[in-house]
């Protein structure tokens, strides 16, 4: 037998409901991780503008500057990344919710991706002198993420192996 006041709670309880990816969460994100970034330039003197965006499903943040030197000690690969985490906890910390956004400084996206797509190029020239396949060194999710869409344009195949830090993209004919 069934209680009915347990029936009703059960009825009315709220639905965990992912809602991180929403529109107005995507913003939301962006906005926390532009305001983590401002206060950051403010402590280190430096002029940026903000932008924020929604970009393929995700919050994307980007700091210009009308000198590109002003910019030149946080737009190293490396730094963008930490600096990216660094926004990511901030987001999590203001919102509650996991965070995949993406910081570009200084164009250091546009940059990484010329970079990965030489990469690429490199991999395809192995595989066209006879090589069955080529791997890339490590790097994160979102670059291996280029890295599939590059290869793909290019008319090959690949796809990610290892784990974690390890996990690498492998590129083979189509």
């Amino acid at each position: 037998m069934t209680d009915e006041s347990t029936v009703s709670a059960q009825v009315s309880a709220p639905q965990d409901v992912d809602n991180s990816f929403s529109p107005e969460s995507l913003e939301a994100q962006g906005d926390a991780a532009a305001d983590y970034i401002e206060v950051l330039l403010d402590i280190c003197d430096l002029d940026g503008d903000i932008d924020i965006d929604v970009q393929n499903g995700r919050p994307y943040v980007s700091v210009s500057a009308d000198d590109p030197r002003a910019l030149r000690l946080l737009n190293r690969a490396d730094t963008v990344n930490a600096l990216q985490e660094l926004a990511r906890l901030a987001v999590q910390s203001k919102t509650g919710s996991f965070s995949r956004l993406i910081l570009d400084i200084g164009g250091s996206r546009d940059a990484r991706k010329n970079e990965l797509a030489v990469l690429v190029d490199r991999a395809v020239a192995r595989i066209e002198e006879g090589a069955a396949q080529a791997a890339l060194p490590p790097m994160s999710s979102y670059e291996r993420k280029i890295v599939h869409d590059i290869v793909a344009d290019r008319g090959f195949s690949s796809h990610s192996v290892g784990e974690a830090a390890d996990r690498h993209t492998v590129v083979t004919r189509a």
